[in-house]
């Protein structure tokens, strides 16, 4: 039996990121942003969503940049300050001990040395949705830490330890379940 709800947005869990940017001569800021997602694989995209009343809005639509970072357990309670303290009054960096670094392929918005992936991106298009303004951006650079790479150089994202959001609490990732194919390889 199920019961029938009213719309909401229940697609979970989500990738808990921190995204930096900034404005030349301003403070960067952080925000954590749970509405982000693929969008392309040629050329690769992906979108954040960010209400137009959050700091942040004003400063990737303006510089029209932004890096994605990825966020590990290791870095939960500062992904968590990044969300709920605003940008205009604390600098997110210093509060959450966090480096601002110089993001591979952009001119202004900043990565976070501390996350071991960094998606480095150009605003392609905003899209205008309702509570929320959708950037889209193209990836122009990948940041990623050597120790999530094997010995034949291949990511293992499992490394990483990375968190996801769902129903306000950050959940660490798990074990696999499967492998892309694995439903329909022939047994040997």
């Amino acid at each position: 039996m199920k019961q029938t709800w009213k719309p909401g947005n229940l697609l979970n869990p989500a990738p808990a990121v921190m995204v930096s940017c900034a404005l030349p001569g301003e403070r960067p800021n952080i925000i954590t942003v749970a509405w982000a997602g693929t969008v392309c694989s040629e050329p690769p995209m992906v979108s954040v969503s960010v209400r137009k009343s959050r700091h942040s809005h004003r400063l990737i639509r303006e510089s029209g940049e932004f890096v994605v970072n990825l966020v590990p357990a290791s870095l939960a309670r500062a992904c968590d300050l990044c969300g709920v303290k605003s940008g205009r009054d604390v600098d997110k960096f210093a509060a959450a001990h966090l480096t601002a670094a110089p993001a591979p392929g952009l001119e202004t918005a900043p990565l976070i040395a501390e996350s071991p992936v960094n998606l480095c991106c150009k605003v392609e298009r905003v899209l205008e949705l309702g509570s929320h303004d959708m950037f889209l951006g193209r990836i122009v650079q990948v940041a990623v830490e050597e120790r999530l790479l094997d010995r034949k150089g291949k990511l293992d994202l499992r490394k990483a330890d990375l968190i996801a959001y769902s129903h306000g609490e950050y959940l660490r990732l798990g074990e696999a379940v499967g492998r892309f194919g694995f439903s329909v390889k022939k047994s040997k």
